[in-house]
């Protein structure tokens, strides 16, 4: 097919990548182990562990969970935030040759329940915080090992037991919870180190993780990333983002998204460690002022985050103050970026937000934009190395240059397929292998793609399509406007209406000024017919504004 972005892409990005050199992502794991032995690979609360300690570590872990009988292809559910045990966990799973099931430690019962019963996990690791909800569903799933941790196991004496402490009996953060036969993280580490590791005998097209679909639409499903899924996108990010001179020095990577989402594990977790950087956790992004003063500790060079995530920074005291000198990549992803956070993240840090574009189902690295745009362009970026994008008609057609439809992807990073549903996988793999992705979009004809909207988002008003990320983009810039989202009500005139949430960074904000300043900017069917002020809006753990969840609020009311 006509591949019109290769002439846009960066000096120094080739067209393909070769996987020949790999034959799972531990290759990877061991390379840089050599490599940078000596240099820190993770940051927490101040701590740091090198690569060396990551081996052992890691080492450890994995020769614990083969002594538990513990088979290649095994689950285990990994349930934490971003504290040092998630990376040595991860990495220890996969030297034991088992199947991680990243894990959102804010699930609820039902939520939990669901992705135990439906991976099929043997093991847990999780942190003491949440345990209370694996109790309530433990009868109800296949379980059989249990290893509990507090959030400051690996930040070494007296740090360790001043954190845990904090958090336990100072803040009342660990609700009691009842686990019996449950093994603590560090004395599985003590238990691993006395035993040898049986040597993995993986390959590529072996599963890494089960990674399930955030929820957002409707029951999730486990997308199967193999080790060449994973390998492919490290590989794909590495050779973008290294265009921008990333991985010449001794970089920092800030990991404020959770390593259980999929931007953060391959950007953080792989391609970081590809490059020898040392990636900074944060453990609680969500308290601002204190994100802010860590960030204010590390000379930091990478930054991957979600629209939302930059608009919260941007407003928070303190953070236009910090030294942003060594700042080289700043990517957003996730959901669209906005004109308006971009604009005035250009200007706070003298950095471009990059908008890239990608998927659970691809590991998700798609579309990223060039390092050397101008300013911000709207567009999702190009297709990256070895990956090719269309857009399809609901026949199943590729459509020419210019025409709107369902934006379809194509590469080594795109999943094996949804676990145990081959009728969902089907729906969305065509048989010449086109991952459709349920957004709208249209290519350019210098080969940048821009997402107009999900299909299933999409508003019908009076027979017009109104995009909400359309509307959103125009009110986000009103100077009263803190957050805003969009969604179609039922309407007897005109099918649907479109209705407006908005959370006011100035409490002056009135209904008449935004609906005056959607008259000026935007036409009379794609104005709300209905606004609602609130105090906040519901979001995924990553930051991810919940248009479902508002739609099914107002179809409860």
């Amino acid at each position: 097919m006509d591949k019109p972005w290769l002439n846009r892409y960066p000096e120094g990005v080739p067209a393909e990548i070769d996987l020949s050199a790999y034959s799972s992502i531990l290759d990877l794991l061991h390379q840089s182990l050599e490599l940078y032995a000596d240099r820190p690979a993770y940051m927490n609360f101040g701590k740091e562990i090198s690569f060396g300690e990551l081996d052992r570590l890691s080492r450890d872990f994995a020769a614990y969970l083969q002594d538990l009988g513990l088979q290649k292809g095994d689950r285990i559910a990994l349930m934490m935030p971003n504290i040092m045990q998630y990376p040595v966990a991860i990495f220890g799973a996969l030297r034991a040759r088992m199947v991680i099931v990243n894990t959102n430690p804010l699930y609820t019962a039902r939520e939990l329940r669901h992705q135990l019963q439906d991976s099929g996990a043997r093991a847990i690791v999780v942190v003491e915080n949440f345990a209370h909800i694996l109790e309530k569903v433990k009868p109800d799933v296949g379980v059989e090992f249990v290893i509990t941790t507090q959030i400051g196991d690996l930040l070494g004496f007296p740090k360790k037991n001043l954190v845990n402490f904090v958090l336990k009996h100072v803040k009342k953060a660990v609700p009691p919870f009842n686990l019996p036969g449950a093994v603590k993280f560090n004395d599985a580490l003590r238990e691993g180190s006395r035993h040898q590791l049986n040597r993995a005998d993986l390959t590529m097209d072996d599963i890494a993780c089960l990674q399930y679909t955030g929820g957002t639409t409707g029951v999730a499903k486990g997308a199967m990333l193999t080790h060449r899924n994973l390998v492919a996108n490290m590989l794909q990010a590495k050779q973008w983002i290294g265009s921008a001179d990333l991985g010449k020095d001794r970089e920092y990577a800030i990991a404020a998204l959770p390593l259980y989402h999929i931007f953060a594990l391959t950007a953080n977790c792989f391609a970081m460690m590809a490059m020898g950087a040392t990636n900074v956790l944060v453990t609680n992004p969500r308290d601002m002022e204190g994100f802010v003063k860590e960030l204010s500790n590390v000379p930091f060079s990478f930054f991957p985050g979600v629209n939302t995530l930059f608009n919260s920074l941007l407003n928070t005291p303190g953070f236009a103050e910090l030294d942003f000198s060594t700042l080289k990549v700043t990517l957003g992803g996730g959901m669209a970026v906005q004109r308006a956070v971009a604009e005035q993240w250009k200007e706070v840090t003298g950095n471009p937000l990059i908008e890239a574009y990608g998927l659970t189902e691809t590991s998700p690295a798609a579309c990223i934009n060039p390092f050397d745009l101008e300013g911000f362009n709207g567009c999702i970026g190009l297709p990256i190395s070895s990956t090719e994008a269309g857009i399809m008609n609901d026949a199943g057609d590729l459509l020419p240059q210019g025409e709107t439809g369902e934006l379809v992807i194509r590469g080594p990073q795109v999943m094996k397929g949804y676990w145990e549903r081959p009728e969902e996988t089907a729906k969305v793999i065509t048989e010449d292998g086109w991952l459709r992705t349920g957004d709208v979009a249209m290519m350019t004809p210098e080969g940048f793609f821009k997402i107009v909207d999900r299909k299933k988002d999409m508003i019908l008003v009076s027979g017009f399509n109104v995009f909400p990320n359309e509307i959103e983009d125009v009110v986000a810039h009103h100077p009263k406007v803190l957050e805003v989202a969009v969604i179609g009500v039922p309407d007897e005139k005109s099918t649907e209406a479109v209705k407006l949430f908005v959370v006011k960074s100035d409490p002056s904000l009135t209904e008449e000024e935004i609906r005056a300043y959607c008259k000026e900017e935007l036409t009379g069917y794609k104005r709300p017919k209905h606004i609602e002020f609130r105090d906040e809006l519901p979001k995924t753990n990553v930051g991810k504004i919940l248009r479902r969840q508002l739609r099914d609020e107002e179809s409860a009311s």
